[in-house]
């Protein structure tokens, strides 16, 4: 008969977090540690930009025409002030561009994966519980789209949104037309992978459950088996996020992303581009750096999450 023991504490919450399988791969993953840091250092550095930046590098008031093209650590002929990572043709400092070109570069990635996730999502689901020409209607589209390279439906779409907007609109909407431009582009993988799960789901005895009992089928969907296709959703966005940043920075690379008002780090690679050959390598190299690194630290994070998430890998 077992015996009370009063003075036994069970562990925590925090405790158990701890000791799980996730906390414990983690922990023992290298590559997922550094590339955990670098990204909470960059979106953190993002965040906080208006702290650490040494000035606000789009505000015109702040600017000195007579800063441009300081090299790193080198003082102004001129002014006799100095940056850590230079400045740019107009004097801003390439640091504080960086900072603030990472906060458009990650709004624009989080908003264009969720709004992919949230339509790839639902018409996976569909696709998955209804079966029949729902199925294949959407499916076929998905198929369709999947012909075409992501960057250039992204084009289209932005071209298309840009054209029916009021030309006195198109610089305050650019951001959020690149943001619809990318998630309608990325729905896709999140679509084939939720209607995949949806259909083993499905045939389980809780969904059958359910159904004995009158539940509908927005409930059974939304409920019962969203909760239990989450898991590769989570890698996937992660994963999504990195091709996210690369697609917008191509996008403002190419001239057709974010604004010249609101430079995000596509922008400043294709403003320091204009001075590569000229000798002011550094306009250039540090925002390149700093997306390659950004993208490489989410891409990495995500293969460690897929491995972590598999319970065969366990």
């Amino acid at each position: 008969m077992p015996v009370d023991r009063p003075d036994v504490i069970p562990p925590s919450r925090l405790r158990r977090a701890w000791d799980s399988d996730f906390a414990w791969s983690f922990r023992h993953s290298p590559v997922a540690m550094v590339s955990a840091f670098f990204t909470a250092l960059l979106v953190l550095s993002a965040v906080f930009a208006p702290l650490l930046a040494t000035t606000n590098p789009y505000d015109p008031a702040s600017l000195n025409l007579m800063n441009g093209f300081t090299a790193p650590g080198t003082p102004n002929a001129f002014t006799g002030e100095s940056f850590l990572m230079g400045t740019d043709d107009q004097g801003r400092d390439v640091f504080s561009t960086i900072l603030y070109g990472m906060r458009i570069s990650l709004f624009v990635g989080f908003a264009a994966v969720l709004l992919a996730m949230l339509i790839g999502v639902t018409l996976g689901l569909v696709a998955g519980y209804r079966g029949g020409w729902v199925e294949t209607l959407i499916m076929r589209t998905a198929d369709v789209q999947l012909t075409f390279p992501a960057i250039l439906v992204a084009m289209l779409i932005f071209g298309i949104a840009k054209g029916v907007t009021p030309v006195e609109y198109r610089d305050q909407m650019a951001i959020w037309v690149l943001i619809l431009a990318i998630g309608l582009s990325d729905w896709v993988q999140f679509a084939r992978v939720v209607r995949g799960a949806t259909l083993v789901e499905r045939k389980k005895e809780y969904v059958q459950a359910a159904q004995l009992i009158g539940r509908s089928g927005f409930a059974i969907t939304f409920r019962h088996i969203l909760p239990n296709v989450l898991s590769p959703v989570l890698v996937i966005a992660t994963i999504s996020l990195a091709l996210a940043i690369i697609a917008e920075a191509t996008l403002s690379f190419l001239g057709v992303g974010a604004p010249p008002t609101q430079p995000s780090l596509g922008t400043l690679i294709r403003i320091g581009q204009g001075f590569l050959f000229s000798g002011e390598w550094w306009i250039l190299f540090f925002p390149a750096v700093t997306l390659l690194v950004l993208a490489l630290s989410v891409n990495l994070l995500g293969d460690w999450l897929r491995d972590a998430l598999n319970p065969r890998m366990r």
